[in-house]
């Protein structure tokens, strides 16, 4: 009988502890038994830990790589920096306005030319009045988009195939032109039937599609294109609801340089400046031409917050690849990695625990500690030059974008400015907590949960809510 109530004393004990205890509580969960979770909440101001589990082990995090992206650009390049992408002559201008020479678009790594998403969406009537200010009324030559600043390895070797040739992991060229994304239109009808393609917008020349899709009872897009590297092959596979008139699947442009420059050669047509030669990509030797235009993006700053705010994994690579070109090499993977390595170092922050291959987290080779992540969150509020910029470019839960359903409803509506980060058997948050006497900061990463990811969510929730009592 003693036995029994000392144990049962026991049981209760420890019941009582995980209670007083979150993170007890949390990995105690069936659902996580057997995940890989490193987690870490400390407080800003004090330095305190308010509660860590395997904080120093790396975990995928997925999109939450991006505050690794926007912070070393804000710190590198400043919130007021501008993209350029500039229009160059070569050759002279006759008396008889004829541009003996070529027009060349020097690529800059801007990703807002033409973009939906931020900046100046139709952009080529200035180009055009560029040309006519400097007098040119014909063009004995061509149109050459110079795509030099980034290398020619435009996928990242690193990314899955299923993402390869689709809109949200397009390929990073030194010129981006309308986010580098198409949207094929198709028309499906009755369920188990192919849906007919109907056209392509932008009209993209050559394009040749293996269509695979099928018409389903679903009401969402799953729709996948695949297709290498500036090829214009591509297959889509997956579903689309059937029964529409229209319905949009998109992909990525597979050479948005070349695609700018033939759009910017029938501007220029269609304005009376005749060109006698077809458009081409090409190199062409810094500062050998004249400048006649120079067309600057939005500041750093609204390009970051779009980032964060939308998880935009476009605008996060360009950025990337762009920290690489800033050591004065053409912009590669490599370059940007050992650029932000270095830079981290520096700072006192503990990089051997940062695997980063890419500057947006669609890599499932990616891998970053709780610890890391919040010795750099810590730095961008309490050291950096740009601690507001970086802030307010973070998403606020119960607000736009992708925090807008996280902790709602709760005592932290409000209160988390946080970036999330999910692919497939990845859930991650990092980010601030504002309470009423102190602000947290906090990494909280799940990779492979025994459950559906808004399972794992709710999970999370409970945690976050439990500690900020």
């Amino acid at each position: 009988m003693n036995h029994i109530k000392l144990t049962f004393l026991f049981s209760l004990i420890a019941l009582q502890l995980v209670a007083q205890n979150p993170v007890a509580g949390f990995l105690n969960s069936k659902l996580l038994e057997n995940a890989n979770i490193s987690l870490l909440v400390k407080d800003v101001n004090t330095g305190q830990t308010i509660c860590q589990s395997r904080a120093l082990n790396v975990a995928i995090p997925a999109s939450t790589m991006k505050i690794v992206t926007t912070a070393t650009a804000l710190e590198m390049l400043g919130p007021d920096f501008r993209f350029e992408t500039r229009l160059e002559i070569d050759g002279a201008i006759g008396s008889d306005s004829t541009l003996n020479g070529n027009l060349y678009i020097r690529g800059g790594g801007d990703p807002t030319l033409g973009s939906d998403k931020l900046g100046e969406k139709d952009f080529l009537p200035k180009w055009f009045a560029a040309l006519k200010a400097a007098g040119i009324k014909k063009i004995n030559g061509r149109i050459i988009a110079d795509v030099s600043i980034f290398d020619q390895q435009v996928i990242n070797p690193k990314w899955t195939w299923q993402d390869m040739g689709n809109y949200y992991a397009p390929g990073i060229h030194g010129i981006s032109y309308l986010d580098n994304t198409y949207r094929m239109v198709f028309r499906s009808g009755k369920i188990g039937t192919t849906p007919e393609i109907l056209r392509s917008e932008p009209d993209i020349p050559g394009l040749n599609v293996d269509n695979h899709l099928k018409s389903t009872g679903i009401s969402f897009d799953n729709g996948y294109f695949y297709g290498a590297p500036f090829s214009l092959d591509r297959s889509v596979y997956g579903e689309i609801p059937a029964n529409r008139n229209e319905f949009v699947v998109k992909g990525d442009i597979p050479n948005p340089g070349l695609l700018l420059a033939r759009h910017l050669h029938s501007c220029l047509s269609d304005s009376g400046i005749s060109i006698t030669e077809s458009p081409v990509v090409q190199s062409y030797p810094a500062g050998a031409g004249k400048i006649i235009y120079r067309q600057l993006s939005p500041k750093l700053g609204e390009i970051i917050t779009e980032t964060n705010i939308k998880s935009n994994n476009h605008f996060a690579e360009y950025i990337f690849k762009y920290i690489g070109a800033k050591t004065g090499k053409s912009g590669t993977t490599d370059d940007a990695i050992d650029t932000i390595n270095k830079y981290w170092k520096l700072k006192g922050l503990p990089v051997d625990q940062l695997f980063q291959f890419d500057g947006s987290g669609l890599s499932p080779c990616d891998a970053v500690s709780a610890n890391f992540f919040v010795e750099l969150l810590t730095y961008m509020k309490t050291q950096s030059r740009y601690a507001d910029d970086f802030y307010n470019s973070l998403p606020v839960n119960g607000g736009r974008g992708t925090l807008s359903t996280f902790l709602v409803n709760t005592s932290l509506e409000g209160k988390v400015h946080a970036k999330s980060g999910t692919i497939e058997s990845v859930k991650c948050y990092a980010g601030y907590i504002e309470l009423k006497n102190r602000t947290l900061v906090f990494a909280l990463m799940v990779n492979n949960a025994n459950g559906t990811s808004r399972e794992v969510v709710n999970q999370m929730e409970k945690f976050l809510l439990e500690v900020a009592r």
